[in-house]
């Protein structure tokens, strides 16, 4: 008798996960579609297009351009995760790098393990690479700026809701004089409740 129980309550488990079936559609990046409350991609988009908007229309810019006569060479640095969430900053970052570049006003050089794989790739040339095509050593840009940042967090929860605020903090210094030339932040504030 008990092994019957166990096999009809095993159908009945059975049968209902069978009704429940997966259904997935393909829609627009632009779209906003927040299920857990979270960080999610639409965070990184918004903050993303927020940054390049404050980091490209901002005086540092045309300083740089009126004393030096050229564009400005940038590096981006590290970009700390300091919420209470995994967050990566990659994708917000390679907007930025992205407007950097497409804009044509920011000159954009490699930063950290990027830029240590083209030195290897340089040292390699040396010994295989015909001497007319390899590539010289000393010759990279000097970065002029240094963008780095921080995502942080705050969560204030009480019984079945939550509210979770973000910030995110980027900061442009000069390589040579260490001083900030620019700061810019994107604030998103999600209320939850369950």
């Amino acid at each position: 008798m008990r092994h019957l129980f166990i096999v009809l309550v095993l159908l009945a488990g059975l049968s209902l996960s069978s009704c429940n079936t997966r259904k997935i559609e393909r829609i627009g990046t632009e779209e906003t579609i927040d299920l857990s409350g979270r960080w999610n991609d639409s965070d990184s988009r918004m903050t993303a297009e927020a940054m390049v908007e404050q980091i490209l229309n901002s005086g540092w810019l045309d300083n740089h351009v009126r004393k030096t006569g050229e564009r400005p060479v940038v590096i981006v640095g590290l970009v700390y995760n300091k919420s209470h969430e995994h967050i990566s900053a990659e994708t917000f970052i390679k907007d930025i790098e992205r407007a950097f570049i497409n804009s044509g006003r920011v000159r954009l050089v490699q930063a950290g393990d990027k830029r240590e794989e083209l030195r290897r790739e340089r040292a390699s040339q040396q010994d295989f690479a015909s001497v007319e095509t390899a590539k010289r050593w000393g010759m990279e840009l000097g970065a002029d700026y240094m963008l780095n940042g921080d995502i942080n967090s705050i969560v204030d929860s009480y019984k079945r809701e939550k509210v979770t605020y973000y910030q995110v903090n980027l900061e442009l210094t000069d390589v040579e004089s260490s001083e900030v030339v620019w700061i810019g932040d994107k604030k998103i504030r999600k209320y939850i409740q369950n």
